[in-house]
């Protein structure tokens, strides 16, 4: 059964939010402003959350959505615009080309479209079932020990890199100390 044949509501709402991921990722790739590449990645996020809810992943794509969306991208965006001078920074790559990588991306594009049009894809029916109470009741017995490993691990990187940061401003500070004709800012 050819899956292009079969166009429902679904099938429409699941090639806008492919499409939305694809051109936003093109977005992040190709833009030259690093603002409109964050903002094009959060595009990007928010389209693969959609695609989560689609298939029915519903506590993968709150996660999504509230880690990556709502932390990284932010913590990326403030990042961005409290740099100073980051737009006046001249990033070139002379070695790598559109031009160069227009011909392997045209050939890995026809292949994934050959395939796809000639694989025997199975059509099914999905089961929207809730996920987050058998995640929890997974989480809370037969992996319970792995997940207060790597919550006490998480722990151990969180105070080291505090350690290691406190070391640096020390460090700084006592610099400034010996130098007091430097500016300080």
């Amino acid at each position: 059964m050819n899956p292009f044949t079969t166009f429902t509501a679904t099938t429409a709402v699941f090639y806008m939010m492919a499409g939305l991921a694809v051109v936003c990722a093109a977005g992040v790739a190709l833009s030259r402003n690093i603002l409109h590449s964050a903002f094009s990645l959060l595009g990007t996020l928010a389209g693969v959350a959609g695609l989560y809810f689609l298939l029915g992943a519903d506590f993968v794509a709150v996660v999504q959505l509230l880690v990556y969306v709502g932390g990284i991208l932010v913590l990326i965006l403030f990042a961005v615009l409290l740099t100073r001078e980051i737009t006046d920074i001249k990033i070139s790559n002379l070695s790598v080309s559109i031009l160069g990588g227009l011909p392997a991306s045209l050939l890995m594009l026809a292949m994934v479209l050959h395939t796809t049009i000639k694989a025997p894809f199975k059509m099914t029916v999905a089961v929207v079932a809730p996920t987050v109470n058998r995640l929890g009741d997974a989480l809370l017995r037969e992996y319970l020990l792995p997940f207060e490993v790597v919550s006490v691990v998480l722990l151990m990187a969180l105070v080291g890199s505090m350690v290691i940061a406190r070391r640096a401003v020390k460090d700084e500070l006592g610099e400034r100390d010996e130098n007091p004709e430097e500016e300080r800012v």
